[in-house]
């Protein structure tokens, strides 16, 4: 009997048992531009938050992708930029009951996720959620194509393709 998430890889040719529904990225894009050896001076990097530099904030959210034909979402787990005041904000509220009353912040996407064109610097729309869940990342409507995917949702096919893509590494750098 066969696992009805398994798939075959068309990269490797191997079965794989799961199809994972979420990926993302360890940490914004600019904390890999820092030289390893200065990272923990001028980062402060935890599971939901970075600061780098005391001037670049950025929070870690989910991009909800709507699956067609299968159980969903998709999830992108993606850094956010927010200017500082948001940030501190939402610091501030980040262990309060009643939080998702906040009206969203505005951010920059700061994860390279595994599109053409890139993904860095789409205008967001953060929005925080109840205790116990990352904020909502909803995209400004464009024509990139996540943006498009976030609007219209996307077939099991292409969470396939996601995940060929990313587990071998082709299209999404070290950031998995």
């Amino acid at each position: 009997m066969t696992n009805s998430n398994s798939y075959i890889c068309k990269t490797c040719g191997k079965r794989h048992d799961e199809l994972p529904m979420c990926y993302g990225a360890n940490a914004p894009e600019l904390w890999y531009t820092i030289p390893e050896e200065e990272r923990s001076e001028r980062a402060d990097l935890t599971s939901d938050q970075c600061v780098i530099d005391q001037k670049y904030f950025f929070v870690l959210g989910r991009i909800l992708i709507p699956v067609n034909d299968g159980d969903g979402p998709f999830v992108w787990l993606a850094w956010v930029s927010l200017s500082e005041a948001n940030f501190l904000r939402a610091c501030e509220l980040w262990e309060s009951e009643g939080r998702e009353s906040e009206p969203p912040y505005f951010g920059w996407l700061q994860s390279a996720l595994p599109y053409d064109p890139t993904t860095l610097s789409l205008k967001t729309q953060v929005h925080t959620m109840r205790l116990g869940e990352r904020p909502n990342i909803v995209l400004e409507s464009s024509d990139h194509p996540i943006s498009i995917e976030q609007r219209f949702g996307i077939s099991i096919a292409r969470v396939q393709e996601i995940a060929e893509a990313t587990l071998h590494n082709c299209g999404f750098g070290n950031q998995i």
